[in-house]
């Protein structure tokens, strides 16, 4: 996820359409793109408490009380999900940080590549990555084995940040003049660094890897449910 650090990476992405809302989408079959579950597993698991680690960097650079209090609740949301998953790897009869640690490099290195220059773009990072990965990830369960799918499902299906980090950039974005025309800018540079760790997470390359063709719908219907997230904050996508 991301940290505030004040730096910005230069980044190859790719070419998105995020202003189109499909009305209908291809049926995809996940089995052919999931890979298999400790792999998939090990990453989904590092990816939230990533996200975890940046909303109690959020929680530490709060200008409010109430800030920090919604958001601590979001951080332990995250937390509580990353435990879930750990506890799906000891169930597979592994150790979860031998099996998380090839992921750590790339989900660092997107941290780095995706820190805002204060404490709004920090948020709004926080925002755009956690939507479009647990959405991502949601979906790609659905190729696991049926029980184990409905469980990862279930994990990330709750609720955790949306709605408090909402709040606080609506409030930001109300206060400050030239707030929203910023934020906009940031959050479609999110977009596709977001989109590349999703990329990652499906099965790797060589005979048997999934084209364009075939993962196009997924993406496509990601980039409406962000069109979607930023809509509601007023910005464009």
């Amino acid at each position: 996820m991301v940290f505030w650090s004040g730096r910005r990476g230069s980044r190859e992405v790719p070419l998105l359409r995020p202003r189109v809302v499909p009305t209908s989408l291809t049926k995809v079959d996940f089995t052919e793109l999931v890979p298999e579950p400790i792999p998939f597993l090990g990453q989904a698991a590092y990816i939230q408490l990533e996200a975890f680690e940046s909303l109690a960097r959020a929680v530490a650079t709060a200008p409010t009380l109430g800030a920090k209090e919604g958001l601590s609740a979001a951080a332990g949301v995250a937390l509580r999900k990353h435990h879930a998953l750990i506890a799906e790897l000891r169930r597979e009869g592994v150790e979860p940080v031998e099996v998380m640690a090839p992921f750590a490099p790339a989900t660092d290195r997107f941290r780095e590549t995706s820190s805002g220059a204060d404490w709004y773009e920090l948020l709004l990072g926080i925002h755009v990555t956690t939507g479009i990965l647990d959405g991502f990830f949601g979906r790609l369960a659905e190729g696991l084995p049926r029980d184990l799918g409905d469980r990862v499902r279930g994990i990330l299906a709750e609720e955790g940040a949306g709605d408090v980090l909402r709040r606080e950039l609506e409030r930001g974005i109300a206060e400050q003049p030239g707030l929203a025309d910023r934020l906009a800018l940031w959050g479609r540079s999110l977009v596709g660094d977001a989109l590349l760790i999703a990329r990652s997470a499906l099965r790797g390359s060589g005979p048997g890897a999934p084209g364009q063709e075939e993962i196009e719908p997924v993406f496509t219907e990601l980039i409406a449910d962000h069109t979607r997230r930023m809509d509601a904050l007023g910005l464009t996508a």
